[in-house]
């Protein structure tokens, strides 16, 4: 791990934590000894990061170390608490974690006030069902395909059981109640298809990506599917 990119996880870290946290712990965390955390430490306050605290005693973040003063509405705070909560519970753990560091970055940019409001919000997620590993792999492989606009290489299983290959150009992962699905340009069938991600046993990223622009193929297929021009903007 880089050192900016080790900065960049010491302040995650501590926007997660309210009240100092020992440098031991923080130093596990991150996989370095003492002596680099106190280092790291000093870089941080020398570029301007109100980090307090001291050896032996732990430390603490305080709020605005590098984003603006946000002056977020209630109702807006209400939304962004809500929905992250709602990514953190629900998606493949890599989203879930960046979901919850954004809700620790935005905490630390708001006024005291409105952090507040955020830090003791009543609005909660109800529980859910436990997420595969092998299905959280697969979410989160099929994701970052979508991202870089890659080919992947599925194995699927139809409602039948049947098994097969397909080449698929991945454009839109829908997160329905009862499970993921994939919309998809298949390469084998020459038409766009939808995959349920818990029948897909495995997916590979090909080096190469689709021709056609992510863009495209998702208004291509909402004219195929008759879907309203502005669902997009709505979702």
């Amino acid at each position: 791990m880089s050192r900016p990119i080790r900065l960049n996880h010491l302040l995650q870290l501590l926007r997660r934590h309210r009240r100092p946290v020992s440098g031991q712990t923080l130093a596990d965390a991150l996989g370095i000894s003492l002596r680099t955390l106190y280092r790291d430490i000093a870089t941080l306050q020398q570029q301007g990061a109100d980090l307090r605290g001291e050896a032996g005693v732990g430390y603490v973040l305080a709020p605005g170390d590098t984003l603006p003063p946000l002056t977020l509405p209630p109702a807006e705070i209400d939304a962004l608490v809500l929905g992250l909560r709602w990514v953190a519970s629900r998606t493949d753990a890599a989203l879930a974690e960046a979901a919850r560091d954004a809700l620790a970055r935005i905490g630390h940019a708001l006024p005291a006030e409105r952090r507040l409001q955020l830090q003791t919000s009543g609005l909660r997620v109800g529980p859910a069902r436990p997420l595969e590993a092998t299905l959280s792999s697969v979410m989160q492989g099929v994701r970052e395909a979508i991202g870089a606009q890659q080919r992947l290489h599925i194995h699927y299983r139809d409602q039948a059981g049947r098994c097969s290959q397909r080449t698929v150009w991945p454009f839109a992962l829908g997160y329905f109640d009862e499970v993921p699905m994939l919309a998809a340009w298949c390469e084998t069938r020459g038409d766009f298809r939808h995959f349920r991600l818990d029948r897909i046993d495995g997916a590979q990223a090909q080096e190469r990506r689709y021709p056609t622009a992510r863009s495209t193929l998702l208004k291509r297929w909402q004219r195929q599917r008759g879907i309203s021009p502005d669902w997009l903007d709505r979702c």
